[in-house]
């Protein structure tokens, strides 16, 4: 039966259009199909329109697939113990979702919106088909706190700086904006049909499955055992989180990705702790905040997608180093922190956020190589991708986009190295070729003694390589290279 609410609802028969929201509690659009339907189901479209490009990439092992499988299998499971079923589709969504729809005779299609200029057109192309069927199309706000059009300046346009957004979001924020949707009458409400088939193998799509690892739990149950794990550690993150070597963040970010846990619920634990006092809530809560910045920067400015926020920096003449691009790849830049770092990346699809703006900044500022190169890598490998944050780091790490880096500032490897991973504990994990030098000299190998490096068994350029550039010789081709953006503000 439905939940009680003064009116009666308008729709008989909703779906829900699962996508980036892969749970079943605190969910926007589930909570407002629940309201306004006396039933509803539940899809999700497996659609070739966005796995083709990860197969031309040669990407059929893909752990991203396996955790949407694994969590979608969590969800199925769920929903038959109600008696239901979550619909599982593969095709064109502009195919699939009214097909389904015209299926289970729905009048409405609920879903939570995104801001990727692919899926708004994907969603765009459904609406139209839904229309031509009197099917309505209803969407909502739920993968960020706020939606991109909450916060404006004084003078009414988007913020473009981070620390003057943040402001204005913690002084705009509140509890009802961080409330619980409640979704508890689902199982009174989901249509009663269990005969949807089971999930499709990642074969049946065309990618073969891959063993997760420990530290990535798929579901909203695996999001539940990550976040109660980082709340008794919550307080220590404002110190802990630069360091690679130790267990001081979150590893949320996948759960955040694809939705296994509301951010809300994230971020209401965040606010309350940090209004207590704790420093390391208030941090964490400001990478919350820095995760809405990038999203609503790529809602009004969906042209960073291939170009630089900042239009006077596609200028700048990137040179063309194929060598260097592999070697970076492959972790054998001979910059022992970069590379573990790639390592790390390539091993377990996850790299730490310290290291992701070392790993961009030494892509860029020291190989000098097309930002771009290195975002579309990124988008490859890592679990979290996300394309509004990803593509905010990278154009922050290249000076190239909104509240960025200042284009002379430049992360020195062997440095960022000592500073953050300080025993080399990092570095020994990845590098393990590395592992017998001692800790003053694993940062930056080709200044360590000959005995040294016979005593940890190294072969410099045989064991593990010589630095393919020189820093300092790199930074100065650098200031050289953005020198093309000073002229044009010098000219301003």
């Amino acid at each position: 039966m439905p939940s009680h609410r003064a009116d009666p609802a308008p729709f008989e028969i909703s779906l829900v259009w699962l996508r980036r929201d892969l749970r079943l509690d605190d969910h926007a659009a589930l909570h407002q199909a629940l309201r306004r339907s006396r039933r509803v189901a539940l899809v999700f479209v497996f659609d070739p329109d966005f796995l083709q490009p990860l197969l031309a990439q040669g990407a059929r092992a893909d752990r991203r697939l396996t955790f949407i499988q694994q969590s979608l299998r969590e969800l199925d499971a769920v929903l038959r113990r109600m008696g239901s079923a979550l619909f599982v589709e593969i095709g064109r969504a502009v195919d699939c979702i009214p097909r389904l729809a015209a299926r289970l005779g729905a009048q409405a299609v609920f879903f939570n919106r995104d801001v990727e200029p692919d899926t708004m057109r994907r969603d765009a192309d459904v609406a139209g088909v839904l229309a031509a069927q009197a099917v309505e199309f209803h969407g909502f706000w739920d993968h960020m706190l706020l939606e991109p059009n909450a916060l404006r300046t004084g003078l009414g346009k988007p913020y473009s700086v981070y620390t003057p957004y943040k402001n204005a979001w913690l002084k705009r924020i509140g509890a009802a904006d961080l409330a619980h949707l409640d979704c508890s009458a689902l199982p009174q409400q989901v249509l009663p049909d269990a005969s949807a088939p089971g999930l499709p193998a990642l074969h049946d799509l065309g990618f073969e499955p891959v063993a997760l690892p420990a530290g990535l739990p798929p579901g909203p149950h695996g999001a539940r055992a990550l976040f109660a794990d980082f709340m008794r550690r919550i307080d220590a993150y404002a110190s802990a989180r630069d360091y690679p070597a130790i267990k001081g963040t979150s590893y949320l970010s996948v759960h955040l990705r694809f939705g296994t846990i509301s951010v809300r619920e994230l971020a209401r634990h965040a606010w309350q702790r940090s209004l207590d006092g704790s420093a390391g809530a208030a941090s964490w809560l400001s990478e919350l905040i820095w995760r809405d910045f990038y999203i609503q920067i790529l809602h009004h400015h969906p042209q960073v997608v291939g170009r630089a926020f900042k239009p006077e920096y596609d200028r700048i003449r990137w040179d063309d180093a194929p060598e260097l691009f592999i070697a970076w790849c492959d972790g054998r830049t001979g910059y022992p922190f970069v590379d573990a770092a790639m390592r790390q990346l390539n091993t377990t699809g996850y790299m730490h956020n310290r290291l992701r703006m070392v790993a961009a900044s030494f892509f860029t500022k020291d190989l000098g190589l097309d930002w771009r190169l290195g975002e579309r890598y990124f988008a490859l490998k890592l679990n979290d991708f996300d394309l509004a944050a990803n593509n905010g780091g990278w154009q922050w790490a290249a000076s190239t986009g909104c509240d960025a880096q200042p284009w002379f500032r430049i992360f020195n490897p062997v440095t960022q190295s000592e500073k953050f991973d300080p025993g080399g504990r990092f570095i020994r994990r990845y590098v393990p070729e590395l592992a017998g030098l001692p800790d003053a000299a694993i940062h930056a190998p080709w200044l360590a003694s000959p005995q040294l490096l016979r005593d940890a068994g190294v072969r410099l350029g045989l064991d593990y390589p010589l630095p393919v550039i020189d820093h300092a010789e790199a930074r100065a081709r650098a200031l050289r290279r953005y020198a093309v953006v000073k002229e044009v503000a010098d000219d301003v």
